[in-house]
């Protein structure tokens, strides 16, 4: 499949947003923008055979991660939107917030175990970021040498709030616990849903 461009994702989000609106998804969405240009050059250096985990807002990770669009789309529109999941395609994700951080710690646990040269790589909120469970899970898989990159896409939001006032603090990313990498982008989508209300 050719390398998906920013006008690819774009598109791709547009489409689900006229579904959306069409009252075709009868469930919560998360529309991603603002941070296309980072993620295709992240996924660069992500092998097809890596393991990828997410939290909700995840249609541009499953598509760069090599899902054919046909199927991410088909799945939101079943309602999946929030927990988009290709385990043929080494993509899980989940709509808990943190929830997809101790899932990667197992994955790679299971790859170090066999001596699996391939990578897990959990992409985080910020505010799943400041959480116990993300920060137990980095340390963990720090401790014990696991394969997993933490990425770490910042929007300076939790949910609808700021997150440095929300947590007290202006940093999500440990750089102390292991492999973390952070970038910061806008949001340019409403957190869920398309910023008007949809009747079904």
């Amino acid at each position: 499949m050719a390398a998906l461009t920013e006008t690819d994702l774009l598109a791709f989000e547009a489409d689900i947003e006229a579904e959306f609106a069409a009252g075709k998804i009868k469930a919560p969405i998360h529309l991603s923008g603002g941070n296309e240009t980072q993620l295709i050059n992240i996924f660069k250096g992500i092998d097809p055979e890596d393991w990828i985990l997410c939290g909700w807002r995840s249609h541009y990770h499953c598509l760069l991660k090599g899902v054919p669009p046909e199927e991410v789309k088909a799945a939101i529109l079943a309602g999946r939107s929030v927990a988009l999941c290709f385990p043929e395609h080494n993509v899980l994700s989940s709509g808990i917030v943190g929830g997809a951080a101790p899932i990667a710690v197992g994955i790679a646990w299971a790859l170090a175990q066999r001596a699996s040269d391939r990578r897990v790589y959990c992409f985080l909120g910020d505010m799943a970021a400041e959480t116990g469970i993300v920060h137990e899970a980095m340390k963990y898989a720090h401790g014990h040498g696991l394969p997993v990159t933490w990425i770490i896409e910042n929007n300076g939001t939790s949910v609808c709030t700021d997150t440095a006032e929300s947590w007290g603090a202006t940093t999500a990313a440990p750089d102390t616990l292991g492999d973390v990498i952070a970038y910061d982008y806008k949001l340019t989508r409403p957190h869920a849903g398309i910023g008007r209300w949809v009747k079904f």
